[in-house]
């Protein structure tokens, strides 16, 4: 099985909303969102594609609580199966300020511990979506943009074919947008980002910015 997924994060692209060409997204499947994004975009990509949008919070998300995204569906601490394909969602930045989507890593691994019955009762896990990045692997040298040490553990213990995250702006002097940690591929879908899934070998990539 392939599945066409659009990726999106952290800034709203003018390609999509301003240019929409149905045409050049009729194949994709699910939309998955890593954050930071307005929820009239998201709730316009649904319109638009008229396929499923999950997403998970970023550390600007506040507002999402009073007014979710219409028409989207949250993955934050859940694992959501489509297609066959089991996917998990935990937003949110490392803390650096006071303020809601924002967690030390103490409490990020916390919410992974909570993911477990899930994970056992899923049998594993194919793809994670996060905001924050994998330390190390793609995040910031500053504080606000540091990624996560507890995603590395996670990637050793359930080695999800995938993670997918957003708030390292491409445009912040780390331009590369995939890394790979063992079975693992990290994907920084800051603007937008098609791939197929599961590709065997490379990914292929169709068009992002």
């Amino acid at each position: 099985m392939r599945m066409k997924l659009l990726i999106v994060s952290d800034e709203e692209s003018k390609y999509i909303w301003d240019y929409f060409d149905k045409e050049r997204f009729k194949d994709v499947e699910l939309i998955i969102s890593c954050g930071d994004l307005k929820q009239a975009y998201l709730s316009f990509l649904v319109s638009m594609l008229d396929v499923p949008l999950y997403y998970v919070h970023g550390n600007h998300d506040t507002d999402y609580k009073k007014h979710p995204p219409e028409g989207c569906v949250s993955l934050e601490d859940r694992i959501l199966t489509y297609k066959g394909v089991r996917i998990a969602g935990l937003g949110g930045s490392i803390r650096y300020a006071p303020g809601e989507f924002q967690f030390t890593e103490r409490q990020m691994r916390w919410r992974m511990v909570k993911l477990k019955p899930n994970l056992w009762w899923n049998r594993g896990l194919d793809i994670l979506v996060t905001h924050a990045p994998v330390l190390d692997l793609g995040d910031g040298r500053d504080p606000v943009h540091k990624g996560f040490g507890c995603f590395r553990t996670f990637m050793d213990a359930y080695s999800p074919r995938y993670l997918f995250h957003g708030h390292q702006h491409l445009n912040y002097g780390r331009n590369e947008r995939i890394h790979t940690y063992k079975d693992t591929t990290i994907i920084n879908g800051f603007g937008y980002y098609i791939v197929d899934f599961p590709s065997r070998g490379k990914i292929e990539v169709f068009k992002g910015k």
